[in-house]
């Protein structure tokens, strides 16, 4: 199963895999996809340089790539104090009051507050992106549309694909003619933010729209190697995966017991599409903590950066409170396959092998040809 994508990123497999962790990122680009970290977990420039000195020594020499968070156009942006002075109160007063009602402890002392939180912020992604322009990324994604003109410019002269998240043909139209290499047709299924367009129909609105300009990734629901080949099927030249990564080992071994038994306990239908984790609309696991924000007198989210800075530690202390009915996780609908911890390699050769048995299988279907 060899496509374009594969010689364009130099990999053995059309699979592309995003994740928070490096050691999933790492494990990803060493089977042979291309393994993609999230930025925006690191506060600290420094913490990202070396998570990507890590990748550098960790992948055998394959390739990876970065995933940043930048909205197009430059916002407004104070200090992180400035910002905290727009929240209004009576958020606080409902964050508290509601996490004090599903019984959620502080963090432990010495646990950072708000871990993760700058990162949503236009001058650290900025910072993100000098950093990752110092190691040999092959690749950089925005999971908010085209990366600034600049950003661009700044990627291709370093020899580093762009790549960015679309919802809409008319996304993915704006994405091309801002130079943007690879667009990722993203599908309401999937987790994290995402629109309100099925993958099913997305991709091929988008595969026929751009595809002769760009190479065209299909995510959201995908998560067997069957999902794979429906994605080549529907004109995309490889997989954008995010969700699945969650419950490998290596992901599992960094991570709060309780999101783990969360996930592997959640099915299709245990997700909803909400502005409640950082201020867009994001899919991520239903539970308490999501049902309180639909209640009657709660608040409406606010919009992003507000919300993350809101929420971020809350998020923390759902996370470390032992409780798999309240963790805040963005994750997609195939969460439903996602019933056991396996290693990234051992998902890596399941998802090819069964992506080879299908596109074989649907070869079979037709006849062969005569010569008359």
């Amino acid at each position: 199963m060899r496509t374009s994508l594969c010689e364009l990123l130099g990999i053995d497999h059309p699979i592309v895999g995003f994740t928070p962790s490096e050691q999933v990122a790492a494990a990803i680009s060493r089977a042979g996809g291309l393994g993609v970290l999230g930025c925006v977990r690191f506060n600290d420039p420094a913490e990202l340089d070396a998570a990507l000195s890590w990748l550098d020594q960790n992948t055998d020499g394959r390739p990876y790539g970065v995933d940043i968070v930048m909205p197009s156009h430059v916002p407004t942006e104070g200090t992180q104090v400035d910002l905290d002075r727009m929240i209004p109160p009576a958020h606080r007063a409902f964050v508290d009051e509601t996490l004090l009602r599903l019984g959620v402890p502080p963090l432990p002392d010495g646990t950072p507050a708000g871990d993760g939180v700058l990162g949503w912020l236009h001058s650290i992604a900025r910072s993100h992106v000098e950093v990752a322009m110092q190691h040999p990324i092959r690749l950089i994604a925005n999971a908010l549309g085209s990366p600034p003109a600049d950003v661009i410019d700044q990627a291709h002269a370093h020899g580093v694909l762009v790549a960015a998240l679309a919802g809409r043909v008319a996304h993915a139209r704006h994405h091309v003619a801002n130079g943007v290499d690879i667009v990722v047709a993203q599908g309401y299924e999937a987790g994290g933010h995402t629109g309100e367009i099925a993958s099913m129909v997305l991709v091929p609105e988008i595969a026929e729209a751009v595809g002769a300009e760009a190479t065209v990734l299909a995510a959201g629901g995908i998560g067997s190697g069957r999902q794979i080949a429906a994605a080549l099927a529907l004109g995309a030249a490889g997989a954008w995966m995010g969700s699945a990564w969650l419950t490998t080992a290596e992901y599992v071994a960094g991570s709060p017991p309780a999101l783990r038994d969360a996930l592997l306990k959640a099915t299709s239908s245990d997700t909803v599409r909400s502005r409640v984790y950082s201020g867009k609309p994001a899919r991520l696991l239903r539970n308490r903590w999501t049902d309180a924000w639909n209640e009657p007198g709660a608040p409406e989210p606010l919009p992003m950066p507000l919300q993350n800075l809101l929420v971020s530690e809350a998020h923390g202390r759902l996370m470390n409170s032992g409780d798999p009915s309240v963790v805040a996780m963005p994750v997609g609908q195939i969460v439903g396959r996602m019933n056991e911890v396996r290693p990234v390699a051992e998902v890596m050769a399941d998802l090819v092998r069964e992506a080879d048995d299908t596109l074989d299988r649907l070869a079979a279907l037709r006849p062969a040809r005569t010569n008359l």
